[in-house]
């Protein structure tokens, strides 16, 4: 029916059905071109020529890189990635304003690093003999392990939030282990408090299967801070010299008891979690960095003339920082060998996401640097009959790596975390326990079963008290 139609229109009105036709066609060839040159367009802006040279542009997935220097000095001149980069450079746009008597001109414009740049073949600045390096660009083409490490374990400026204000920290925290000894260590600081504010010491002691605490806490200026990760609370101290942190400790429990002595915890910017900050709405921030994945442990304690020794042992240690009201997280690492793993998922308050929205994470790192990442994680906690965890299931997988943890608890310390400013109502959780993994990490496959760390957080229970 629509041919007989169509054929009858064609031969009642043959002229205006050859109009017709030849539009049409006209309209389909236009929008084929126009596609076609849109396409052209699309590749020839995301191509890496127009960024000054070089065959790939890495960025980040939300636009700019964090930590840079790291990417540029880890995974891009390390591992598989290293053998294959021939050059590598920063490089970052932002608008410029040229000031003239006859108004304000706004300039984008685009800064790197000289030499790398000539790597790169940059034409314009293989144009430009006098742009040289300066002392600063050289700091990022020779970096040392300190420099690395104090660009991500700095301390960071409090966000002007006034409504969160009140419940912004930030703190260094260290976990080590020795043949019949364990600890947690946390160097905390609180939301300012007139021109100051109040930094926090606490030591955990785990010697013999008796967990053990130590305290202590001073009030210190942002400009000591901004000194981080070298701090001075009272006669504790963090320093960081040659990729190695130096821990310095005088505390004392509540019975008066001193906790005194030296551990040092060996650093290496080749293994590390770069910087992850996640934001939310009315100006809620929190962020997590992984300075030492692990690291050779060493040093001793001695608590009520009695010495504790660290030597031979292996330590951990991470940064965190942001607004905390409201807010809980699950988290675990464990290491065997020559590879880490590390993950974690952040629970936000109601009015900053939904947490359902934010995934987890889970990161796998060897000698030279990452080896695998993925959002794509499950979080399983199994209870036993009080009501504590007994068991963590994590899962992971992504084209990097695919795996599966198991975490058994042995025992746990109850922290209640008091309803307030900075407080969320619950307990908090740390746990000592065994990994079991199974998987595989690019395409090393992955069997073992080693000594870990969790932590989480609970409704208080009067039975775990």
């Amino acid at each position: 029916m629509i041919l007989t139609l169509a054929l009858r229109s064609l031969f009642a009105h043959p002229i205006r059905s050859a109009v017709l036709a030849a539009g049409f066609g006209l309209g389909v060839s236009v929008m084929a071109i126009l596609l076609g040159v849109g396409q052209v367009v699309l590749e020839q802006a995301q191509a890496p020529e127009l960024a000054g040279g070089g065959d790939v542009v890495v960025t980040g997935s939300a636009g700019e890189v964090t930590a840079a220097r790291v990417v540029l000095a880890g995974p891009l001149r390390t591992g598989s990635l290293g053998e294959q980069t021939r050059a590598a450079s920063p490089w970052s746009r932002t608008t410029l304003y040229l000031v003239e008597a006859s108004g304000t001109l706004p300039v984008r414009a685009r800064g790197g690093i000289p030499s790398l740049e000539r790597q790169m073949n940059d034409p314009e600045v293989a144009e430009q003999p006098a742009w040289t390096d300066t002392a600063a660009d050289r700091r990022w083409t020779e970096p040392t392990d300190d420099d690395l490490l104090r660009t991500v374990d700095r301390f960071h400026p409090i966000p002007v939030v006034p409504a969160r204000a009140a419940s912004w920290a930030e703190w260094l925290y260290f976990n080590g282990r020795a043949a019949n000894a364990r600890f947690y260590l946390t160097f905390i600081a609180g939301p300012r408090q007139a021109n100051s504010r109040v930094v926090g010491v606490r030591l955990q002691l785990d010697r013999g299967g008796a967990m053990e605490s130590f305290g202590a806490s001073a009030q210190v200026d942002d400009a000591a801070l901004a000194r981080a990760p070298d701090l001075t609370i009272g006669n504790n101290h963090v320093r960081l010299e040659g990729g190695r942190y130096h821990l310095d400790l005088d505390l004392r429990d509540a019975r008066g008891r001193r906790a005194r002595g030296t551990l040092t915890l060996q650093g290496s910017a080749t293994r590390l979690v770069p910087p992850i900050e996640m934001h939310g709405a009315a100006g809620w921030r929190t962020g997590y960095v992984v300075p030492v994945m692990a690291g050779a442990l060493s040093g001793t304690l001695t608590v009520d003339g009695k010495t504790v020794s660290f030597e031979n042992g292996a330590g951990y240690h991470d940064h965190n920082w942001g607004f905390w009201e409201g807010v809980s997280w699950q988290w675990g690492q464990v290491h065997h060998g020559d590879l880490s793993f590390v993950y974690g998922r952040v629970f936000p308050p109601a009015d900053a996401a939904d947490p359902d929205r934010l995934p987890g994470f889970l990161a796998a790192i060897g000698p030279s640097g990452p080896l695998g990442y993925t959002t794509n994680v499950t979080i399983t906690e199994t209870n036993d009959e009080s009501g504590g965890p007994r068991e963590i299931e994590i899962h992971g997988r992504s084209q990097s790596l695919e795996l599966a943890l198991t975490f058994v608890v042995d025992d746990l310390v109850i922290t209640p975390m008091q309803q307030g400013a900075v407080g969320t109502g619950l307990e908090f959780l740390q746990m000592r326990g065994s990994y079991q993994a199974t998987g595989r990490v690019g395409e090393q496959g992955v069997a073992f079963g080693a000594a870990g760390a969790a932590e989480t957080f609970r409704a208080p229970r009067a039975s775990q008290r």
